[in-house]
């Protein structure tokens, strides 16, 4: 912990297939308390990260529900994309890195780091302001379009309004 660096006790692969729920603790923990994950832990991780559909669908969610409503929640979300999770248990999230946004109104850059800095807006410990803010431009992948005059996502917001309650729903969470 002195070294600010996140690693399992043991082989991390093993650790991983022992407990999946594991795999979406280390992105809470490395999160929360400003961690680097070693990166034989992070090869470890991304490798397993698939195993994180055997977790209840209830337990991703209260896990996900910690991540985004403790410190570092927009960290989080990066992690959770980098590592491979998300396209385990969000991949409707997972879609929104590198999709371009018209940089007039994004200077920040794509979908995903627009969302994670949203999220770190929010007020700790109010779960359904995080899911909001996680949830707010998930229509934007699939309405991508470049028009004449700059990118737009026609109707994103009704797509998205739909895919979120899909998306909670599949968590049990509506």
């Amino acid at each position: 912990l002195q070294a600010r660096c996140l690693r399992t006790v043991g082989e991390p692969g093993r650790r991983f297939a022992e407990d999946a729920l594991r795999l979406l603790r280390a992105i809470r923990f490395a999160a929360r308390c400003e961690l680097t994950i070693e990166s034989a832990t992070f090869a470890a991780l991304r490798n397993a990260a698939p195993l994180v559909a055997t977790v209840s669908a209830e337990r991703q969610f209260d896990e996900l529900t910690r991540m985004f409503t403790g410190p570092g929640r927009g960290r989080a979300l990066a992690l959770l994309v980098a590592s491979g999770l998300a396209a385990a248990v969000l991949p409707e999230v997972a879609a929104m890195e590198g999709v371009s946004q018209p940089p007039e109104y994004h200077p920040e850059g794509c979908v995903l780091t627009h969302t994670g800095l949203v999220l770190e807006q929010v007020p700790a410990a109010d779960p359904v302001l995080a899911w909001a803010a996680v949830l707010h431009d998930v229509g934007k992948p699939p309405t991508w379009r470049q028009a004449e005059d700059r990118i737009r996502f026609d109707g994103h917001d009704v797509l998205g309004a739909a895919m979120a309650d899909a998306i909670l729903r599949r968590f049990c969470a509506a």
